[in-house]
């Protein structure tokens, strides 16, 4: 027996030490524990190429008991910050300098962030497991991560190691319109990166000036996504665009931002690309005959000096003032007698939505979209005040507001100019959470229920990363990962939840639904609630006891089974000594009758 606990032993330290081995061949110097880390977490270590740069990422845990505002995080070199005596020389910094990045917005008491620093691998390292310090501002200065580095490849080169990279028009034609067609065309874009690519949205920049954006627009939302794009997976982006009239023949290039994420949990990252297009339509005029314009040199010159809006974000169907700086931008001539009106996009028109009816995006509240200035001196300049107001079924994007002018100036009557500005216009966004399904509604200590229900976007924004995340004293925390959930479309939450402690109120579980903005900010959670009893646990008796079905399992004896052998070896024990007691009475008995029956006989 002993000899068997000697080999269990050996086999044991041999387990312990083939799961701790990775880490008893590297050096303290290299890699370090990070269990005592209270705010950042790496589920797994970041690779990066010696001398060229690379992504450091981790999960950013705020435990603070408050929430962090705008939180700005830092990766240093901790003896060059701090110093700790007699370990400089065991340590090597392997970044070439200390690398900052602001978390935007709220990172809220209890949520969890992920954090992506890029940073450039000094080029004197050798192969393996470095660390280094992160400073969260106002928290703390020792939590740790590490990193491993290696040598770049043979011929590899940093563009070859992006971990996420879209080329855009492999192996295609330049698209060729003709006004006053319409230009229907595709473009090819690839991912040429090393990982695929998540909730991956393609956003045509739009422009209003016409020598840089040649086309009308027919749809109301240009934006293409993708839930995923694989590595070396190539997707079309299809368009149908109608040519500018006032546009001319030439080449154009379309700008595109591509945002995306490179894990599912991943911060959202963004990166510009181009394709060019070719237009047919009037050729441009010679500007040296143009000049001479027997006007250009005598009337005023009216533009938009600035403008601002309160409140500052509009909301789609609420009132707002609107102020615009209008100013005389001529050195020496006058403009009096001055009309401004305002002209707004229409919301079916060209450039804007597809939903709205066709009618102005903006209008006056008065009723009149018209302001006369009597005079603006050269330079001179003066604000106009409206208050307008949105239409509120509308997209979320800007739009455009045309400022006509109508003026006077002392060599030229009744001259004209137009300008435009964009005002973004907001939406809230709005949720409904449907029926909540709970299977069953009541379960013992350790056993699971199936939550089921589904939410429903009604508003006209993506929600991004939704997440539903469920709390009581009785069960254990879950969370459920739903994602993006387009506009007019249904997201669904399905998880199971485990009982931890039996119910000790009226079975209340709380519901936290968060998601995030456009700009990665999470929201304020809306809250819900479901009825989830948690019973006492119950012995386990192998079969189903109500049911009658005891199985082979074996039942426990009654006090009766155990002892009744005891009872019956008791019981004839007893009836042997009276019948022998009985036998031995009557010899006894017998006995004596013989000797009286010899007395008498003597």
């Amino acid at each position: 027996m002993k000899k068997l606990r000697i080999r269990a032993g050996i086999c044991l330290m041999a387990a312990v030490l083939m799961c701790c081995g990775p880490f008893s061949v590297v050096s303290k110097a290299e890699l370090i524990y990070t269990e005592d880390n209270q705010y950042v977490s790496q589920s797994s270590i970041p690779r990066g190429k010696i001398g060229r740069n690379m992504d450091v990422t981790f999960t950013l845990y705020n435990t603070s008991g408050h929430d962090w505002k705008d939180v700005k995080i830092t990766i240093q070199n901790p003896h060059q910050e701090f110093g700790y005596p007699g370990q400089e020389e065991e340590y090597i910094f392997p970044f070439e300098k200390t690398a900052e990045k602001t978390l935007t917005g709220t990172t809220r008491d209890g949520a969890k962030r992920s954090v992506s620093i890029p940073v450039k691998v000094r080029a004197d390292l050798k192969e393996g497991y470095y660390w280094a310090e992160v400073d969260i501002e106002g928290e703390t200065y020792n939590e740790r991560i590490n990193v491993y580095v290696s040598m770049p490849k043979e011929g590899e080169t940093e563009e070859n190691e992006k971990q996420v990279n879209f080329v855009m028009g492999e192996g295609q034609s330049t698209p060729y319109g003709v006004y006053p067609n319409v230009l229907d065309f595709s473009i090819n874009m690839r991912n040429s990166g090393l990982n695929e690519a998540l909730d991956v949205t393609v956003q045509m920049v739009l422009d209003a000036d016409s020598a840089k954006f040649p086309f009308d627009i027919n749809d109301g939302n240009y934006d293409r996504t993708f839930e995923k794009i694989a590595a070396g997976e190539t997707v079309v982006l299809p368009y149908s665009m109608a040519i500018r009239a006032d546009t001319y023949s030439g080449f154009y290039p379309l700008t595109f931002k591509i945002t995306y994420r490179d894990t599912a949990t991943g911060e959202l990252k963004e990166e510009e690309n181009s394709f060019w297009v070719r237009i047919k339509n009037k050729e441009k005029e010679d500007k040296s005959t143009s000049e001479w314009n027997e006007h250009s040199t005598t009337s005023a010159r009216i533009v938009v000096d600035g403008f601002h809006t309160v409140p500052e974000e509009i909301i789609a169907g609420e009132p707002f003032q609107l102020f615009l700086n209008m100013k005389n931008a001529s050195s020496n001539i006058d403009a009096s007698n001055i009309m401004f009106t305002l002209e707004s996009e229409t919301s079916g028109g060209s450039g804007g939505s597809s939903s709205g009816g066709g009618g102005s995006v903006f209008t006056t509240q008065s009723g009149s979209s018209s302001y006369v200035v009597n005079s603006l001196k050269p330079g001179e300049a003066t604000e106009l005040q409206f208050a307008m107001q949105s239409i509120a079924g509308i997209d979320q994007r800007s739009y455009y507001l045309n400022i006509k002018a109508k003026y006077d100036s002392p060599d030229y009557k009744n001259a004209e100019a137009t300008v435009r500005i964009d005002i973004p216009v907001h939406q809230i966004p709005r949720m409904n959470v449907g029926n909540i399904e709970v299977l069953p509604d009541s379960i013992n200590v350790g056993s699971e229920s199936n939550i089921m229900f589904p939410i429903n976007n009604t508003g006209k924004v993506i929600l991004y990363n939704v997440m539903a995340s469920f709390e009581a004293d009785s069960i254990v925390p879950a969370e459920a990962y739903v994602g993006n959930i387009q506009p007019g479309q249904t997201g669904n939450v399905d998880v199971m939840l485990s009982g931890a402690a039996p119910t000790a109120d009226d079975g209340t579980v709380k519901i936290h639904i968060t998601y995030e903005d456009e700009y990665g900010e999470v929201q304020e959670p809306v809250e819900k609630e479901l009825t989830l009893f948690v019973n006492e646990p119950v012995e386990d008796m192998g079969g189903d006891m109500m049911a009658g079905d005891f199985g082979d399992v074996p039942m426990e004896p009654t006090f009766m089974q155990k002892y009744l052998k005891f009872f019956v070896a008791a019981a004839v024990l007893a009836g042997a000594v009276v019948i022998f007691s009985v036998i031995r009475h009557r010899q006894k008995k017998k006995k004596a009758a013989l000797e009286g029956l010899e007395d008498e006989i003597s």
